[in-house]
C-alpha cells in the first residue's frame, strides 16, 4: 500500500497566477486521477483555507469541500482539518480548543474520515506552545485520537518539541522536511534535536520547497533527507506529493519516484516511508493486513 501523506485539493485555483483550467487544476478529481495512474491507494488531504480576498481564489469553505468528497471516497481519502492557521483571522488568538472541537463537530458524518488536524505556523515566532491555548488544543487531539499535520520552520523546532513531549498521544507530523536548509547547520541541528522526541514525524515532501532549481527532479542535493534517515528512521519518515503546489515543478509520479526509485532505501524502509509508516497512524494496518506491498492499482512502474 503507498500512501500519500500530504495532498491538497481546491474547489478552485487558489493562487494569484491565473491558469486556464482553475476548477480542476488542484481538484479532488485530479487528485484521484493522479493517485490512480501512479498506483498510490490513499491520501491525506491537508486542508487549507487559503485565497480569500477575490471570488476567482477562495477556498475558504475547503475543510467542507475536502470532507464532503472523503465521505463520498472514505477508502481513498482521510483528512487533516484546517485549523486556525496563519491565513485565518484567529491565528493564535484565544479560543483554539472551542475552535477544533466546533470544527469537528461541523464534520458531522464525515467526521469517522477526519485523521487530524492542520496548522499553519506563521514564519515569525510567538510564545503559542507555552500558553494554555495550545496545551488544550493538544489535549483535544489526544482525546480524539487525532493527528497534527503541522507547518513549522525551523524557529520553531524547540517550541514544537517541548509540545509533543508534553502530549505524547499525538503523532505531530511536520511539512516538508522541515524547511531545512542543508548549508544552514543551525537548521540542521535544530532538526536532528527535534528527532529525540519520539512522536514527531516527518513528511519527506516538498523537494522543491528546499532547493532554488525547483524543477529539478530528481533533486540530486538529498542531504536532508539522509539526515532524516539517520535521525528519525524510516519508521518516523511518511512520503507526500504535496499536491497540487508541486505541478509547476514535477509531475505527480515524479515525487512520488524522487524517493521510491531515488532515494537509495531499500525495500523495507521505502515501504515504511511509501505507506507503512502512515497506515500505522491512521490505523490501516490491522484493516488491511498492510505489509508494504503495492496495491493491484500500481501496476507497472
Amino acid at each position: 500500500m503507498i500512501i500519500d501523506a500530504h495532498a491538497h485539493a481546491w474547489a478552485r485555483w487558489p493562487y494569484p497566477a491565473a491558469v486556464p483550467d482553475p476548477l480542476t487544476r488542484g481538484s479532488i478529481g485530479s487528485l484521484l486521477y493522479e493517485m490512480d495512474a501512479a498506483g498510490v491507494d490513499r491520501a491525506l488531504v491537508v486542508c487549507a483555507g487559503i485565497g480569500a480576498g477575490e471570488d476567482r481564489t477562495d477556498n475558504t469553505g475547503n475543510n467542507d469541500y475536502v470532507l464532503a468528497a472523503a465521505a463520498t471516497h472514505p477508502d481513498r481519502l482521510s483528512v487533516a482539518l484546517d485549523v486556525d492557521s496563519r491565513w485565518t483571522n484567529e491565528y493564535h488568538l484565544p479560543g483554539a480548543p472551542g475552535r477544533l472541537a466546533r470544527a469537528l463537530a461541523e464534520a458531522g458524518d464525515a467526521v469517522g474520515q477526519v485523521a487530524g488536524v492542520t496548522h499553519y505556523l506563521a514564519d515569525e515566532t510567538d510564545d503559542w506552545f507555552r500558553g494554555d491555548d495550545a496545551a488544550g488544543f493538544l489535549s483535544t487531539l489526544a482525546a480524539h485520537g487525532l493527528l497534527l499535520s503541522l507547518h513549522a520552520r525551523p524557529a520553531w523546532f524547540g517550541a514544537v518539541a517541548a509540545a509533543a513531549r508534553a502530549h505524547p498521544d499525538v503523532p505531530v507530523l511536520v511539512h516538508h522536511q522541515g524547511h531545512v536548509d542543508a548549508d544552514a547547520p543551525a537548521e540542521v541541528a535544530a532538526l536532528r534535536d527535534l528527532a529525540t522526541v519520539a512522536n514527531v514525524y516527518v513528511k519527506v515532501s516538498g523537494f522543491h520547497h528546499l532547493t532554488e532549481r525547483t524543477w529539478d527532479f530528481p533533486y540530486s542535493d538529498r542531504r536532508v533527507l539522509g539526515d532524516l534517515l539517520e535521525h528519525f528512521g524510516p519508521q518516523r519518515l511518511v512520503w507526500g506529493s504535496d499536491f497540487p503546489v508541486s505541478r509547476p515543478h514535477l509531475t505527480y509520479r515524479q515525487s512520488l519516484e524522487t524517493v521510491r526509485s531515488y532515494s537509495g532505501l531499500d525495500g523495507g524502509s521505502s515501504a515504511a516511508v511509501l505507506g507503512g509508516t502512515m497506515a500505522g497512524l491512521l490505523g490501516l494496518l490491522g484493516l488491511t493486513g498492510l505489509t508494504g506491498a503495492v496495491s493491484d492499482r500500481a501496476g507497472a512502474r
